[in-house]
């Protein structure tokens, strides 16, 4: 089951070795920056396409099991409750988190991004 979480909560499960996955697209990366530490994995491209075979190649490099704690992150978190839930009740991943409200809600509670080239 796919776990809402919160920037706060996303702090303490990164300091407890969480893989946070950034989902959103290169440009949305470049115009906002990213949560420190994130790993950046497109899963919709600009026009909402995807690849699930292609995304699960690069997944399974940065969450090598299916008890791999891990966060996803996107803009709002729309995008990271469909790919989280697709991720915890279709592939088996145990431990999926997705950051409720997105990047808006870090930037909301004055978080730092780190800059993305």
């Amino acid at each position: 089951m796919l776990k809402d979480i919160t920037p706060s909560q996303l702090k303490k499960l990164q300091s407890e070795g969480a893989v946070l996955v950034d989902i959103r697209t290169p440009g949305e990366w470049r115009q906002t920056g990213v949560v420190p530490g994130s790993k950046l994995l497109t899963f919709f491209d600009e026009y909402g396409n995807y690849d699930v075979e292609r995304f699960m190649e690069e997944f399974q490099k940065l969450v090598p099991t299916k008890e791999t704690p891990f966060v996803l992150i996107c803009r709002t978190g729309s995008r990271t409750a469909t790919v989280g839930n697709f991720l915890a009740n279709q592939m088996g991943y145990t431990n999926a988190h997705h950051l409720s409200g997105g990047v808006y809600a870090w930037s909301a509670e004055g978080n730092d991004f780190e800059k993305v080239k």
